[in-house]
């Protein structure tokens, strides 16, 4: 793949309106990263999350949410970690070692990778200003290195900040949907960007983790754009309403 900026954005956010970030959206690796893992693995959930950028692209051209998407593995560099944690550029996942990250130049990873998407995405969420930010993840029904199934079919993760959340999992909840709270991973652990560009800014957001398995067809993804773009919105109202 050649090589561009490590995000693209779609739409043009109205101020006070709603946008989405997605930091998991791709599964592209530059030419100039060899990763040393079978090519096959660029397809697993290892690489991204599945189905995740099929659904911020039709939000934005079809739902009026512009989108933040990143255009680079998690394997080359994981948007979704701080620079001080060794999972920026992970060594292994769910059981896979990744060769070509054991010794690799961190700081150039970073300078060309981490930082750059970050500050393009500090810049998009100032001139926003958005009511309400939407960071959209997928996660697989079934870790490799672990027995345990996981039945939430979607599901809100937070920090510290859990206003928007509570709604989107009433609002989840009331259409027959299985909603995990802080599931299958905690926000208290796991909320690197939302902690960055939300929390620490006071902006509202709904961390929206949706199962792999129900998105994998472009059908599914445009059923789950419209529904999560109402939860989104029928949110932002809950949360005006006071």
């Amino acid at each position: 793949m050649m090589y561009g900026l490590p995000y693209r954005q779609v739409g043009e956010p109205a101020p006070g309106g709603i946008v989405c970030v997605a930091d998991h959206a791709s599964n592209q690796v530059p030419d100039d990263v060899e990763l040393g893992i079978a090519p096959a693995l660029l397809d697993a959930h290892i690489a991204w999350d599945i189905g995740v950028e099929g659904i911020a692209e039709r939000m934005a051209r079809r739902h009026a949410i512009p989108a933040h998407i990143a255009t680079v593995s998690r394997l080359v560099c994981d948007f979704h970690r701080r620079e001080d944690e060794a999972a920026v550029v992970p060594s292994s996942s769910d059981g896979h070692l990744i060769p070509g990250n054991i010794g690799a130049n961190l700081e150039r990873r970073l300078a060309t990778y981490h930082r750059p998407y970050h500050e393009a995405l500090a810049r998009w969420l100032d001139d926003a200003r958005p009511e309400l930010i939407v960071a959209l993840h997928s996660f697989t029904p079934k870790l490799e290195t672990s027995a345990e199934q996981r039945p939430w079919e979607v599901a809100l993760l937070y920090n510290s900040d859990d206003r928007a959340a509570r709604h989107a999992i009433r609002l989840f909840g009331e259409e027959g949907l299985n909603v995990g709270d802080n599931e299958p991973y905690s926000g208290k652990q796991l909320n690197a960007t939302m902690d960055r560009h939300a929390e620490a800014h006071g902006r509202p957001y709904l961390t929206i983790e949706i199962r792999q398995d129900l998105i994998g067809t472009e059908a599914e993804q445009a059923r789950w754009a419209a529904l999560v773009t109402d939860v989104a919105n029928r949110t932002a109202l809950a949360m005006r309403a006071g």
